[in-house]
């Protein structure tokens, strides 16, 4: 079992609560940071755009990626809405292990 990190953005702060509540009620995921107030910027339809939104740092279990994608895309207000993982190659095993008994 691996433990990786979940960096999802959102349209507002609305829109992040709503998705990390969602995937805290379906335990895919242990913990879920809200950061409010991002820049992004991006090309979208070859035109650069650059747009507020809030992110989400979500810590679980990689067994849970496929689901975590599906859960987000039905939730989410973007047609492409970033959703990506990171990998915890390390960090405090009380906390990994809290991590594996959250999401199981």
């Amino acid at each position: 079992m691996s433990f990786v990190s979940v960096y999802i953005t959102a349209r507002n702060v609305k829109e992040a609560r709503r998705i990390a509540e969602a995937l805290l009620k379906d335990r895919l995921v242990a913990c879920a940071n809200i950061i409010p107030n991002i820049e992004s910027l991006y090309w979208w339809d070859n035109k650069l755009q650059n747009e507020p939104e809030a992110g989400i740092i979500g810590k679980t279990i990689s067994e849970n990626a496929k689901k975590i994608i599906k859960r987000v895309k039905e939730l989410h207000s973007d047609k492409v809405p970033c959703i990506v993982f990171w990998p915890i190659v390390g960090g405090n095993k009380d906390y990994l292990d809290w991590i594996r008994k959250e999401t199981q």
